[in-house]
């Protein structure tokens, strides 16, 4: 029944590969867990949320992020959704089973000044990679994209003559990106440099050997290049906070920043409006000769000084 829901959520949900493998190891690991080492062995009719609370609880002893539970009791929520629609349970026992919420983390971004400077380093115009991996910093940076939307661009999205890009986002929603004089004088480059074309399936991306690109490829190339940056992650992930973190200190509406990044709720896009006040909020601790001040109790209505 598992690779079955799984079937499901890949082909009438279409989530996103990550979410497809992420469900699949959760239900797998539940599995031998439930199973005592023989998966092959589980019914999901007997299982009852007391038992899926000692599942929670020996995932807390192992040291497991709420986090990292959270998602798991989530891909086990699914599971038994799905099982009650398609196949008749009465009940879903992940249905009110309750997690410890995690702590908010703010997404990683690397600084303007570093940013630019990562992107302005001189390259060999006409040497191919380093043509193709300026092109992928500058668009990660410029346009916002999830690793998976530039690794599935096509060379036929990418229409020169308006700058805009036509991007395959998240459960197949597409959406167009504006782009910028420089990314177009790139994107022309690359084309000239590329080897053999689009890839075999009219991927944008290629490698020297004409192949498609791979998502490896592209996160060591970006951990490479965030090699000096202050940031916690070098990621690709890191480039798309970037870019929208900087959209909004630049005075972009969050609305806007929204539709850029193929978000489908306002309050995911929110997080970057808490990174931007945490930068404001350190800019003042190091620029304001008050703020910097130790041991001052200015306005203290006790103090012993005469007035």
């Amino acid at each position: 029944m598992i690779e079955s829901f799984l079937e499901y959520i890949r082909c009438e949900l279409t989530l996103s590969a990550c979410t497809v493998s992420a469900y699949t190891i959760d239900l797998q690991e539940w599995a031998e867990w439930a199973t005592n080492g023989k998966p092959e062995e589980l019914d999901p009719g007997s299982v009852t949320q007391s038992d899926l609370r000692a599942w929670v609880a020996y995932l807390s002893r192992r040291g497991r992020s709420a986090r990292t539970i959270r998602r798991k009791v989530s891909a086990l929520r699914s599971f038994f959704r799905y099982l009650c629609r398609r196949h008749g349970f009465q009940s879903n026992p992940a249905a009110e089973l309750q997690t410890a919420r995690p702590d908010k983390i703010l997404p990683s971004f690397v600084r303007t000044g570093e940013m630019n400077a990562i992107i302005d380093t001189e390259i060999d115009p006409t040497d191919f990679e380093e043509v193709r991996n300026k092109l992928i910093l500058t668009m990660f940076y410029t346009c916002g994209l999830r690793c998976s939307e530039l690794i599935n661009l096509r060379d036929a999205d990418i229409n020169l003559h308006s700058c805009e890009l036509k991007v395959h986002g998240k459960r197949n929603k597409d959406r167009i990106l504006p782009f910028g004089k420089e990314l177009r004088e790139q994107i022309e480059a690359y084309r000239e440099l590329r080897p053999s074309g689009p890839g075999p399936e009219g991927e944008f991306f290629t490698r020297s050997n004409g192949l498609a690109l791979y998502r490896k490829a592209v996160y060591n190339l970006v951990h490479e290049a965030l090699q000096g940056a202050t940031v916690g992650k070098r990621s690709p992930h890191v480039l798309r906070h970037t870019f929208a973190t900087d959209m909004l200190n630049g005075g972009a509406d969050i609305d806007a920043v929204r539709r850029l990044l193929g978000h489908s709720s306002l309050a995911t896009t929110q997080v970057y409006t808490h990174v931007s006040l945490r930068d404001l909020k350190n800019n003042y601790q190091q620029a304001h000769p008050r703020a910097q001040r130790k041991g001052e109790n200015y306005g203290n209505q006790n103090s012993s000084n005469p007035l």
